[in-house]
């Protein structure tokens, strides 16, 4: 894609690497460049320094600022500030175990890409780091020491941990980026990611505490991994942009060397001594003496390498991390010209989504040949053994019962699909309900797997002792929103459009043009017979009414 004309929003664009990246867009004349970072004052900084050392090549360059994780309406606070509240925890609460569409309305990340709608997303967040240093761990050894103490669970710090478990964060991440991207029009999407380890392995020498690795770090990797296979999956998503991902392993430096205060959690670091020799003892017994230690003048002013969202490293510790056969570096300006030239579409072998793309094991020839001989073998047992395998709900959704079910009413009433696209609504609701009263096998059959039977009135259902989808309390408050998870439909409604779908498969799937026309369409010879296939309407229904397509084969 060409970057010039374009809208690019960088999120994280105030990093080591979203700066250089988005140096490297402004050379590309796009329209707009927005750059997203954690606090206004960086945001602004950024996009001031932008402006005096590289131009604007005649692009409006745009602050944003806030946490993308949160809502729209809690983006300038602190997640920390949040787990401290009841009121808080309930907010983040409900958007991570709550309906998506609620979440989705109120997230500072679809509020911020429906305001600027970018063609060109580029994700510089590292998302894993992001959320596994919420320390799960720690929040878990709460939980257990607050249920040791009280003899019951601590409300609040139950509620914590349920709050930094990382899985949950993750995956409703995704679902809001894919609902972002939908709604902005995005065209192409690419993340930075992160192995977690800059590239070394399960020996990896530098971590967070004597564990070698780490819990944190591995959770970090872990994490890192799941969200490189669900943008893997996002990139097979109809309607979705294309999706790219590049990893750097190895460290990442630099943005300045200079002398000055030593930075933590970007404040800088107090001075301390010791006051005096202690006795083991005492040095780490339940009572610290006063004058174990006091406060020095001053704060630590050394000579530092700059390595940004990593903090600032002393001579000895980027010697160290960056020596031969350790950690190693990249720079930002490297990985910005891989991320530029992947955008526009010069590939470099770099992007991971690609390289699990074609590394991935996809259908093959020889199991669609086979598949012809296992279903007409399970035809032949069918007819021996006098039964109708239709569905058993072990694959679900409850949906894909529902459809079986009722398509196998259909091939039980009717003598083909012509016939089901011209359906009488009203008769087959009938005579339906007759076949459901007579045939007890087939009755028992779909209740037994917990799927209940809608009767033509819409007021009276069958069931077994099991349903698969049910009210959530008592009543039924949306029988039709029901009927769709999971419920054999009865009703004439429910085959007037079994007939409007009957009508759009013979169009689609049975009168296009056939083998004489070369290879123009995709041609399942079952599909084209003209008979009442449940399976390969339920496949119809799924691919085309509930957009679930394969987009890769």
């Amino acid at each position: 894609m060409d970057v010039g004309g374009k809208t690019v929003v960088i999120l994280g664009g105030t990093g080591l690497v979203g700066s250089a990246i988005a140096r490297k867009v402004l050379g590309r004349s796009p329209t707009r460049l927005v750059v997203a970072g954690l606090r206004e004052e960086e945001a602004r900084e950024s996009v001031e320094e932008l402006r005096e050392r590289h131009g604007t090549g005649g692009a409006e360059i745009v602050p944003e600022w806030g946490d993308i994780f949160l809502r729209e309406d809690d983006r300038e606070r602190r997640r920390r500030e949040l787990l401290e509240s009841a009121e808080g925890r309930a907010r983040l609460l409900d958007d991570l175990f709550g309906p998506l569409g609620r979440a989705a309305e109120r997230s500072a990340l679809i509020a911020l890409l429906e305001r600027h709608r970018p063609e060109i997303l580029i994700d510089c967040i590292n998302t894993a780091t992001a959320i596994a240093y919420q320390d799960m761990f720690g929040s878990a050894r709460d939980v257990r020491r607050a249920a040791a103490e009280e003899g019951s669970l601590d409300r609040e710090a139950l509620e914590s941990h349920l709050c930094r478990l990382y899985l949950p964060q993750l995956i409703l991440h995704i679902q809001l980026l894919l609902e972002g991207v939908r709604r902005a029009g995005t065209q192409t999407y690419l993340k930075i990611g992160t192995s977690g380890t800059g590239g070394m392995g399960l020996n990896i020498p530098f971590t967070h505490s004597e564990q070698r690795p780490s819990a944190t770090l591995l959770a970090k990797s872990s994490l890192a991994g799941a969200h490189s296979l669900l943008l893997f999956l996002m990139a097979r998503t109809p309607g979705a942009p294309a999706v790219k991902e590049v990893k750097p392993t190895a460290a990442i430096a630099w943005k300045e060397v200079g002398f000055g205060p030593v930075l933590r959690g970007g404040k800088p670091m107090q001075r301390w001594d010791a006051g005096r020799a202690l006795e083991l003892g005492e040095a780490f017994g339940p009572h610290l003496p006063e004058d174990a230690f006091r406060r020095a003048d001053g704060v630590i002013e050394s000579v530092y390498l700059d390595a940004g969202e990593n903090g600032r490293f002393s001579l000895g510790e980027f010697e160290a991390i960056s020596s031969l056969r350790m950690m190693e570096v990249v720079t930002p300006e490297e990985i910005a010209g891989t991320v530029l030239a992947e955008i526009e579409g010069r590939p470099t072998g770099k992007d991971v989504v690609g390289a699990l793309d074609a590394a991935s094991f996809g259908p093959t020839y020889r199991a669609g040949v086979l598949r012809e001989a296992a279903l007409r073998r399970m035809e032949e047992l069918e007819t021996e053994h006098g039964v109708r395998s239709v569905a058993f709900e072990m694959l679900g959704p409850p949906r894909l019962s529902k459809l079986l079910f009722e398509a196998s009413i259909l091939q039980r009433l009717l003598p083909g699909l012509e016939a089901a696209a011209g359906l009488d609504p009203e008769e087959v609701a009938g005579r339906a309900a007759s076949l459901m009263e007579e045939d007890g096998t087939l009755r028992s059959d779909v209740v037994s797997i917990g799927i209940p039977v809608l009767l033509p009135d819409g007021r009276r259902l069958l069931r077994g002792p099991d349903v698969k989808v049910a009210p959530a309390g008592e009543g039924i408050a949306d029988p039709d929103r029901l009927a769709a998870r999971g419920w054999v439909d009865l009703r004439p409604a429910s085959w007037e459009a079994w007939r409007r779908r009957c009508g759009a498969f013979l169009a689609s799937e049975v009168r296009s043009p056939g083998a004489d026309a070369g290879s123009l369409e995709d041609l399942d010879v079952r599909s084209r017979s003209g008979e009442i296939r449940p399976g390969a309407l339920a496949a119809y229904v799924f691919r085309v009414e509930d957009e679930g397509e394969r987009i890769k084969a």
